[in-house]
């Protein structure tokens, strides 16, 4: 059985704060299993690895014994949660939370205990409020005290308009809490306004206030911004084991600790015993190798993992090209396209300016050769061709006899 330090320390792990930790030593104390809540808004289909901070902690409450409570947040999803924005967000429709949030259910249960999971939709209770119901809720906060958040502040203050209907995000997401009877609530910390806003209501409904834990928002891709699949910066769950495995390598040597630290299931001395490793000669890149495959096993399991890895070493360190390439085709009515028309096309680029900068780079190849004319205009022909972007991302042009196809 884990005892009272022991389960500090693994719960402090990673935590950027915790509000009030001396509640939670209370809580703990008595040895009962706490109600342990997060909430994730179905505001696009895809979890990236951004998402598994919190996911992580809420599998360590449940291997600790606690009470799980992944709460689907679709009806405050079609509001939109205004933190760190800078404009009002445009709401979802009631169809894109839905089809958002089926793919949820699903993806979360890679990291959380399927037995152990409480899937809650927010849509159960905040349908059923009334509008003399909202009014009431509203009625327990003041315009000076939702003005004291950061983000609304700053957009008052610099005449950036805020809707009303944004400040009903943080009492509902409060009321989530009152709702759940929740003794833990866990979110980034960005969230913090939020969180406490759940203990205040707890409060006001006489309930005992919930312990907050904020965890740091994991960086993307590129080391510094906030993960997020609308920079491109991301890992998606979901993604294929090679796709995982190989932007895992792609970080840096300083990104991956922090990886480490905040998305590895293991221990910190292991971690560590890593760190101590390549002060003394070894190669970063070895390490970054395990921790890719931790994350493919993770979501997937050992043999793709291993698969994962043997893939990027043909791929990459001995220069082979993958056998499972997407094969696209020309369109039939088309005589040919423009090297970055063909690229967006085909999904390589998200634009044709961004071919265009790639190209300048020497980021563009056709079967090895670099693409250096960003006008170069490619034709039909009676061969395959294979097209590649950067280090990962490559497609098969088919011949022509199987243009009918057409490139979507």
């Amino acid at each position: 059985m884990t005892s009272l330090k022991e389960s500090l320390a693994i719960i402090r792990r990673g935590t950027e704060e915790i509000l009030l930790e001396e509640e939670l030593t209370e809580r703990l104390k008595t040895g009962k299993p706490l109600r342990v809540k997060a909430g994730f808004d179905p505001t696009a289909p895809d979890l990236h690895l951004g998402h598994t901070v919190l996911l992580n902690k809420m599998r360590q409450f449940q291997d600790l014994g606690h009470e799980i409570i992944f709460l689907i947040g679709d009806f405050t999803g079609m509001i939109g949660d205004p933190s760190g924005k800078n404009e009002t967000r445009p709401p979802l429709t009631r169809e894109q939370v839905e089809a958002n949030a089926a793919t949820y259910k699903k993806q979360v249960l890679k990291v959380l205990d399927p037995q152990k999971t409480q899937i809650t939709f927010n849509s159960q209770w905040c349908n059923a409020l009334t509008a003399v119901d909202l009014i009431k809720l509203a009625a327990t906060h003041t315009v000076a005290r939702m003005l004291e958040r950061d983000d609304f502040n700053k957009r008052y203050t610099t005449n950036q308009p805020i809707a009303i209907h944004e400040f009903l995000y943080p009492l509902l997401q409060g009321y989530d809490s009152v709702v759940l009877k929740s003794d833990i609530e866990l979110g980034g910390t960005d969230q913090k306004f939020n969180l406490l806003m759940g203990r205040e209501l707890q409060k006001h409904f006489g309930q005992p206030p919930q312990t907050v834990m904020m965890l740091p928002l994991l960086p993307g891709l590129d080391g510094f911004k906030k993960m997020s699949k609308s920079l491109g910066n991301y890992i998606g769950i979901d993604e294929s084991p090679e796709q995982i495995f190989g932007k895992v390598m792609s970080l840096s040597d300083e990104t991956m600790w922090l990886y480490f630290e905040l998305i590895s299931f293991r221990t910190l001395a292991e971690i560590q015993g890593f760190r101590d490793q390549v002060a003394s000669g070894a190669n970063p890149r070895d390490i970054k190798f395990l921790l890719g495959e931790e994350l493919v096993e993770r979501f997937y399991d050992r043999e793709a993992a291993i698969k994962a890895r043997e893939t990027f070493i043909a791929r990459f360190q001995q220069g082979a090209i993958p056998e499972d390439l997407q094969e696209v085709y020309l369109p039939s009515h088309e005589k040919g396209l423009l090297i970055g028309h063909l690229l967006k096309s085909c999904g390589l680029v998200e634009s044709t300016s961004a071919a265009g900068r790639l190209i300048d780079q020497g980021g563009v190849r056709i079967d090895g050769e670099k693409v250096t004319d960003k006008n170069l205009f490619v034709a039909h022909s009676q061969k395959a061709r294979i097209f590649q972007v950067g280090k990962r991302r490559f497609i098969k042009l088919a011949p022509s006899e199987f243009q009918e196809k057409g490139v979507e």
